[in-house]
């Protein structure tokens, strides 16, 4: 099981990147370079490929529609180049909050969008002359739509890799089944081990009886907060605004895809209650609402050996990347944290 871990740059980004060092020596092997609305992850991936020597470095994610496929797919060959082909390109759809409310592009079909982003983009990295034309993205732009005057262009530069791994933030059915198809990698968010197969099984079975044997195992990336000590309980608490945040606020009734999570594990008065309280301003009180059973279920926090537990549950139910959370009040103690869940991991 490989270890990973999203970056968190509260601190400084520049003081993160020098602490990465300590953590890839501690055995830490992925780093997620998250982009929502903050600074572009792209800028931060190249200073990390100049800091770092072995850890793979993944866009944690890139979202469909804030840039097109082909830059899309020259962006990351370009962090592959500079990283000396440590790279993994993460993708997803995000929601409309942030497409539409901050990107001001219109959010509509992520299933065929992802289907056709990832076609274009393994054709870019064969270095194949450029053509393609789906039902969102034609390339060259046809001369009806355009001045007529594009032609189909091929990538100058030879990738290191002419296939860099795809990844792939996806919790419905259908886009799971579609990962499980195309993409190298699967990064569903709030894994809860004891309920994926309940809830994921049938999308994955789906997805993977089509899958080309060349793309390899699916590997499945599950986020986990992790810390290690009998007293080390309270941590779950620090996550409940978060829970609360994405299954109540991000998106509306009806159309939020993490309330839609929790309800499919089993949580759905839960989850409504949470809503409600969120969309009438009352966070704390939504954030009490968040089940313990589900907080402790998506988390690695407790006694090394509840730890070990719950990571053998995560592996059992198929996950071979554990996205971890440190929970410390140093550095040292966050680089420990790293070195222990290295050493519980099968």
């Amino acid at each position: 099981m490989r270890i990973g871990m999203s970056l968190n740059y509260a601190g400084g980004f520049a003081e993160t990147a020098e602490e990465l060092r300590d953590f890839e020596q501690a055995g830490l092997e992925i780093v997620f370079v998250p982009e929502a609305y903050s600074y572009d992850a792209v800028s931060q991936l190249g200073y990390l490929a100049a800091k770092t020597e072995r850890v793979t470095l993944a866009s944690g994610i890139l979202q469909l529609y804030s840039r097109t496929p082909t830059l899309t797919a020259m962006t990351a060959a370009g962090l592959d180049y500079v990283s000396g082909g440590r790279f993994v390109l993460g993708i997803g759809a995000s929601g409309p909050q942030v497409i539409e409310g901050w990107h001001g592009v219109r959010y509509d079909a992520p299933l065929s969008r992802t289907r056709e982003i990832i076609e274009i983009c393994r054709k870019v990295w064969r270095r194949e002359r450029l053509t393609y034309e789906g039902k969102y993205y034609t390339i060259p732009l046809p001369p009806d739509a355009g001045t007529g005057l594009g032609k189909p262009l091929k990538l100058i530069n030879h990738p290191v890799r002419d296939r860099i791994p795809i990844f792939v933030a996806a919790i419905g059915p259908k886009n799971v089944a579609m990962t499980a198809e195309l993409a190298e990698g699967w990064e569903p968010i709030f894994f809860l081990p004891e309920k994926a197969a309940g809830v994921w099984g049938e999308a994955l079975a789906s997805g993977l009886a089509k899958r080309d044997s060349r793309l390899g195992p699916l590997d499945v990336t599950a986020q986990a907060p992790l810390a290690i000590g009998d007293d080390a309980a309270d941590v779950l608490d620090f996550y409940r605004p978060m829970l609360a945040l994405y299954i109540g606020g991000m998106g509306a009734k009806g159309r939020n895809f993490y309330n839609d999570l929790a309800c499919r594990y089993g949580y759905a008065d839960e989850a409504a209650k949470i809503q409600g309280l969120y969309l009438d301003g009352k966070k704390d009180e939504a954030a009490a609402v968040v089940p313990h059973e589900l907080l402790a279920g998506i988390s690695l926090v407790g006694p090394e050996s509840y730890v070990g537990e719950r990571i053998a549950a995560m592996s059992q139910a198929g996950v071979t990347t554990l996205n971890v959370t440190p929970v410390a009040g140093t550095h040292a103690e966050r680089v420990r944290l790293i070195e222990r869940v290295r050493a519980l991991a099968p």
